[in-house]
């Protein structure tokens, strides 16, 4: 069974930069996707990006708009959301998922890390 645990999120001003991470606790690393997702206040979870473990692949939501890099480290077994150029609307709870495979729904995700608090203050 995998485990999910993130690390990083926090404060941070308009147009600053934060590093989130997530920990991949589990006997088996490649052949599966990684996402970030997030959810604001009184809005919908939302996809963020997603890299496949094996291939690098990767995919963003359309708001991300360069401003955020996913990356993996295979023999850490770590995952990271590089995000750059913040500002306020990326204020959110940020969750790492598992999927099987690369996917932007966040329905095929089956295992979720704890989540991270982001701020983006202005």
């Amino acid at each position: 069974q995998v485990q999910l645990v993130q690390s990083g999120g926090g404060l941070v001003q308009s147009g600053g930069s934060l590093r989130l991470s997530c920990a991949v606790i589990g006997p088996t690393w490649s052949n599966y996707a990684m996402g970030w997702f997030r959810q604001a206040p009184g809005k919908e979870r939302e996809f963020v990006a997603t890299i496949h473990l094996s291939t690098g692949g990767t995919r963003y939501a359309d708001f991300v708009n360069g401003r955020f890099t996913i990356s993996r480290d295979s023999i850490k077994k770590m995952v990271y959301l590089q995000m750059d150029s913040l500002t306020p609307e990326d204020t959110a709870d940020y969750y790492c998922a598992r999927s099987p495979f690369l996917s932007v729904q966040s329905e095929h995700y089956n295992n979720w890390g704890q989540g991270s608090q982001v701020t983006v203050s202005s």
